[in-house]
C-alpha cells in the first residue's frame, strides 16, 4: 500500500516540475512559455494602442466626434466669449432665470461664504480674510463698481484677473443663487432696499433688511430679559409653599 503511495506522490511531483518549465531546455520558464495555459487571455492581453486605426468606423478613426447640432449631456453652452466684448455684452443682456426666492436667496449665501466670503468679505466689502491678513489686495467692494446680475454671472463662468473661474466647482443654477446673494449684498452697501422675495404663494414681498433684522434681534432680547425679569417676581408655587409648610412644621 505504502509502494502504491509512493508511486502516485512521485508522478504528481512530476507532472508539477513539468508544468512548470519548459522539457526541452530544462530551465524554468515564463508564465507564457508554459505548455498548459489556464485563461490565455489573462496572460497575453490584447495591448489596443491609444488612437489607433481601426476598420469599424469610417476613415479608420477610433476617437468620433460629437454628432452635428448635440451636446454633452448636462452641459449648457454658454454664448458669451471670453473677451471684452462678451462681458459688456453680458453685463447688458444677460438675466437671471432662476427666481428669487427665500430658499435660492439662503442657499446662495451658504454658497458664497463657501467660495466667495474668503476673499469679497462676508458683507461683499472686499475685506475677506485674505485681504485683511494682505495675502492679496486691490479686491474690490461690491458698491464701489457698476455690476449686474449678467457681469456677475459671467465672472463666475471664466474668472477675472486674479479671480479664477467657478464653472467647475458650481453647477448653472448655484451660480445664479450665488449672483441673487451678491446683488442683495450690494444694495445693502450702497443703503437702498433688496429686491423683492417671491414667496410660494406667487406674491413679491420685500425682504427683511439687515437693520431691521437687527432691530429684531434688539427688541427679542429685550422681551427674553423682561420675561426673565417677570419670572424672578412670580411668587412660589403651591408646591413651594407647602414644602414651607413643611419645613416649619417639622421645627416645630
Amino acid at each position: 500500500m505504502n509502494k502504491i503511495s509512493n508511486t502516485f506522490l512521485i508522478a504528481i511531483l512530476a507532472l508539477v516540475l513539468v508544468s512548470c518549465g519548459d522539457s526541452s531546455t530544462k530551465e524554468v520558464s515564463p508564465k507564457s512559455d508554459r505548455s498548459v495555459q489556464y485563461f490565455p487571455n489573462m496572460y497575453e492581453s490584447v495591448g489596443y494602442e491609444t488612437y489607433q486605426e481601426g476598420d469599424i468606423f469610417p476613415g479608420d478613426v477610433e476617437a468620433q466626434k460629437p454628432v452635428e447640432g448635440t451636446v454633452s449631456r448636462g452641459w449648457m453652452p454658454y454664448d458669451y466669449e471670453d473677451d471684452n466684448d462678451g462681458y459688456a455684452s453680458a453685463k447688458a443682456n444677460l438675466k437671471n432665470p432662476v427666481p428669487l426666492t427665500e430658499a435660492h436667496l439662503t442657499n446662495g449665501q451658504a454658497l458664497y461664504s463657501i467660495y466667495c466670503a474668503i476673499c469679497h468679505g462676508s458683507k461683499g466689502d472686499g475685506q475677506g480674510h485674505l485681504v485683511t491678513t494682505e495675502k492679496i489686495l486691490g479686491v474690490p467692494s461690491y458698491d464701489a463698481r457698476e455690476i449686474t446680475e449678467g457681469s456677475i454671472y459671467h465672472v463666475m463662468y471664466y474668472g477675472i484677473n486674479y479671480m479664477g473661474s467657478y464653472a467647475s466647482q458650481t453647477s448653472i443654477e448655484e451660480r445664479w443663487e450665488i449672483t441673487h446673494y451678491v446683488e442683495a449684498l450690494r444694495a445693502d452697501l450702497m443703503g437702498v432696499a433688496r429686491k423683492p422675495v417671491l414667496t410660494e404663494d406667487g406674491k413679491m414681498v420685500a425682504p427683511e433688511t439687515p437693520a431691521a433684522q437687527e432691530e429684531t434681534d434688539s427688541l427679542s432680547t429685550q422681551n427674553t430679559d423682561k420675561d426673565s425679569e417677570i419670572e424672578a417676581d412670580v411668587p412660589p408655587t403651591t408646591g413651594s409653599a407647602n414644602a414651607q409648610s413643611d419645613n416649619m412644621n417639622q421645627g416645630q
